[in-house]
């Protein structure tokens, strides 16, 4: 990559920065995904590989400005891994994956404490740029780890076959008024997550 940018490199690397490549990023993440359902593995390979170019570009950017290289990536994630992980690396105990999430949360609310990464709420942390059906899971996720989840208003007797075609029918019923779901569910979401901050923060007070 360095020879790729070099004076007499590729013009085209050459003119890329974080901002440029940041769809190109997320487009192999996706085609990473269809390589996965393929059941493939030489796709599945290709696209990794795809994938780790990213990555390996992101680094090469960020060395020519001084701020870390591959190496230093390698070494962050390694390290994160261990702390994270104390009931395989250190003494700590855990019965299930519950307590495994709560460990790293806890860890992970620790490790950014006073810093400008802080992460005071539960809901923190959430990329903004998910798909919006993505972003409302992940959301309900952190609300139940968090024990401010809600029961659902919906009826609790639905096959999966039954979710998929309502959403699918609500999607389509959607566009003929003229709407996007995926802007519906973003704002909505957007909704939930700021009561539940609320509420977050009530009970945080009463305690």
């Amino acid at each position: 990559m360095a020879r790729l940018r070099a004076p007499d490199g590729c013009p085209w690397d050459r003119e890329q920065n974080h901002a440029s490549l940041r769809w190109h990023t997320v487009e192999e993440v996706y085609e990473l995904l269809d390589a996965i359902e393929s059941g493939d593995d030489h796709e599945l390979e290709e696209e990794l590989g795809d994938l780790l170019l990213q990555i390996v570009f992101h680094c090469q950017l960020a060395k020519e400005r001084g701020a870390f290289d591959f190496d230093n990536v390698a070494r962050h994630i390694t390290d994160k891994l261990i702390r994270r992980h104390p009931h395989v690396f250190g003494e700590t105990k855990v019965k299930d994956v519950e307590q495994v999430w709560a460990n790293w949360e806890k860890i992970k609310r620790a490790e950014k404490h006073g810093t400008r990464h802080a992460r005071p709420s539960a809901f923190d942390g959430i990329p903004k740029h998910l798909p919006a059906l993505l972003r409302a899971e992940k959301l309900l996720k952190k609300a139940r780890r968090a024990k401010l989840s809600e029961p659902s208003s919906a009826p609790r007797k639905r096959s999966r076959s039954d979710v998929a075609a309502q959403l699918f029918d609500l999607a389509h019923y959607a566009q003929t008024k003229g709407w996007s779901a995926e802007d519906l569910l973003r704002t909505e979401t957007r909704r939930r997550e700021q009561a539940l901050r609320k509420r977050e923060k009530r009970a945080a007070e009463a305690d």
